[in-house]
């Protein structure tokens, strides 16, 4: 699976507008040849330039095709014949790279200032530990614990122990732990957006946007089983009325 080095690409995505600070977007040094990505296949829908081997760029295709179909519940299910690992691995490098993008039209408005904390409301407050640098919770401002989210889903996407590179290698046997320690921590930046930027959002004239990215992500999200439901209690009402009508 190849998805695992990224070259950013100038393009901006056509929906989107951006503000001049743009903190969580890092150029990322481009794969090393030999390894998977050597049959290269690009995706400039959100942003990006995404190195893909062969078999991801069959699968990128097969997302893009059912995206553009309008069907969500089709664009999440396993490809008939595919892989699992290699399906949730495509799949959480392009989410990452939707979340990356949209906290990046907001990081003008979200700061240090505007949220000294993590927070998706009054009642939920997140604090930022990866087990290894920091390993105690630590309260830290929204854009900080952004930026180590951030930094810390590079540093999984980038392990070759956790996404293999090189073809025939296997995938860890905790493979789908780490990913849903991925988009559980991912759904914490679209709780944030949505309790403490709805609005800019909407001044932006993105909420369509916005909302099409995180439906995408739940019904995802619920297919496979990532999320426990205690973790999405902070937008509760707004899932239901995404699982419900499928």
């Amino acid at each position: 699976m190849g998805e695992l080095r990224r070259v950013r690409s100038g393009t901006a995505d056509a929906g989107i507008g951006f503000s001049g600070n743009q903190k969580t977007f890092r150029p990322k040094k481009s794969a090393p040849s030999g390894s998977k990505v050597d049959k290269w296949y690009y995706s400039i829908g959100v942003a990006n330039v995404f190195p893909l081997c062969l078999q991801g760029a069959q699968l990128r295709k097969h997302i893009d095709a059912t995206l553009g179909s309008g069907n969500l519940r089709e664009a999440v299910r396993l490809p008939p014949g595919e892989d699992i690992n290699e399906w949730l691995a495509v799949n959480t490098v392009d989410f990452f790279n939707q979340v990356n993008l949209l906290y990046g039209t907001l990081t003008e408005f979200c700061t240090p200032e505007s949220c000294p904390t993590m927070t998706a409301g009054p009642k939920y407050e997140y604090r930022w530990a990866d087990g290894v640098q920091i390993k105690k919770p630590i309260e830290v401002s929204a854009p900080k614990y952004v930026e180590y989210l951030m930094d810390w889903i590079e540093g999984q996407l980038d392990d070759e122990s956790i996404f293999p590179q090189k073809l025939g290698t296997p995938f860890p046997s905790n493979f789908k732990e780490v990913v849903k320690t991925i988009f559980k921590r991912l759904f914490r930046v679209y709780a944030h957006i949505y309790h403490s930027h709805f609005q800019k959002i909407v001044s932006l004239k993105e909420e369509a946007h916005l909302n099409t990215c995180f439906k995408h992500f739940i019904l995802f999200t619920n297919e496979f089983g990532l999320i426990d439901k205690k973790e999405l209690a902070p937008l509760q009402e707004l899932i239901e009325s995404i699982i419900v009508p499928y």
